[in-house]
């Protein structure tokens, strides 16, 4: 039962970081699932679902279906809808019950590839990780079939890369609502890149269609700005040798050190990640891996106070730093949290925090959903602001 949420809220689950990574890109989405699944992302954890079509749908699994297995239905049914809907790709994505039958998903988008001639997923999702394991592996999905190849000759290399009449190209990694909501942050980030001298090549996946990420090859360092571009970077880097920085330019002191990173990534080929560690860490943040780790770095860089990250989600080895913790369930953050001068989380954790420590409001729409949204601030413009209530 460690598991088992007594008192906080879950993550936005695997199969609405499907849904989120490809919202924009002009594909069906669809999940897998009886009913129900689909409302709660639409209304919770989807802000751009009133303003910005999308086909995302829900398959209408039937009890009799799940027992028996009736996938030529699905796959008739899903055929029929691409027919009238012409996605650019088709995506299947999984809740708990088909999990537990054993539903095949990469067999069943095989098939409806074939019976439709249009590019089709399946991501074995379960709904028991969170958002960053379904969004990664959506991101990754689309690095390794849309991404065209580099013709000839196009790839710079070495000190060549980045020069004044030929700035560094950037690709954007890890851009979706559950981390960074839809308060102008996606834009500030790009932005600064921008006003830092390099060029925006790709943005996976907000403001972007699938033109446009088509064309990452083309970009000389990826910059990894959740978990959730990682899949995706490791496919760039694999297929094209791009290597990545994870990171967020959050204040004038982290942003420095992450543009010199991008630039001796884009020079020397190594993956970075871009970051701060003093011993001290009487500051805790409960979050997502890169993010937290991103705001944890502005915070030591510009007030001199330690940090410790509790990373709630899924995260990859090599990105947190030695004094930061992986902890996925309740029961292990509440230990952690013991000692603690100020706390940085969601407003839903306040309940486990210890009264006694500082607790400064932090919403995520992975965690809280719309509940807090307006209160999301953007951490790129804003995170001076931040900082007066850390100080």
């Amino acid at each position: 039962m460690k598991q088992t949420a007594r008192i906080i809220s879950t993550y936005s689950a695997d199969v609405f970081g499907v849904c989120s990574a490809l919202f924009e890109l002009g594909g069906m989405t669809v999940m897998h699932d009886a009913s129900g699944c689909n409302s709660t992302y639409t209304t919770h954890d989807e802000p751009r679902w009133y303003d910005m079509d999308s086909m995302v749908y829900i398959s209408g699994l039937s009890e009799m279906e799940a027992i028996m297995g009736d996938d030529d239905k699905l796959i008739r049914d899903i055929a029929d809808a691409a027919g009238s809907l012409h996605p650019k790709f088709i995506a299947l994505a999984g809740t708990p019950v088909p999990a537990m039958t054993g539903f095949d998903y990469e067999a069943v988008a095989a098939v409806i590839e074939q019976e439709t001639g249009i590019p089709s997923f399946g991501f074995p999702t379960t709904g028991m990780n969170t958002y960053i394991h379904g969004a990664s592996m959506a991101l990754a999905g689309i690095a390794e079939r849309f991404v065209r190849e580099r013709k000839a000759g196009e790839k710079k290399t070495g000190t060549d890369a980045g020069s004044d009449a030929d700035p560094i190209s950037v690709n954007i990694l890890g851009l979706t609502p559950l981390d960074f909501s839809v308060n102008g942050t996606d834009r500030s980030i790009a932005a600064f890149l921008e006003r830092s001298g390099f060029r925006v090549n790709s943005r996976w996946a907000m403001g972007a269609d699938l033109e446009e990420l088509s064309r990452a090859a083309d970009a000389d360092v990826n910059l990894v700005v959740s978990a959730a571009g990682l899949g995706a970077a490791h496919v760039l880097k694999r297929r094209f040798g791009i290597p990545f920085v994870a990171g967020l330019p959050l204040g004038d002191r982290l942003g420095r050190l992450l543009c010199a990173a991008l630039r001796s990534a884009a020079a020397f080929g190594d993956d970075k990640v871009c970051g701060s560690s003093l011993e001290t860490k009487g500051v805790v943040l409960i979050g997502e891996g890169i993010t937290s780790l991103a705001l944890a770095s502005a915070i030591e860089l510009e007030t001199g106070k330690g940090t410790k990250v509790l990373c709630a989600t899924e995260c990859e080895p090599g990105i947190l730093r030695e004094k930061d913790t992986l902890t996925p369930d309740e029961d292990d953050i509440i230990p952690e949290l013991k000692g603690a001068q100020i706390i940085i989380a969601d407003p839903l954790y306040r309940p486990i925090c210890p009264p006694e420590a500082k607790f400064i409001e932090a919403p995520s729409e992975a965690f809280s959903g719309r509940i807090y949204r307006q209160e999301i601030i953007d951490p790129v413009s804003d995170l001076y602001k931040l900082l007066e209530e850390v100080l």
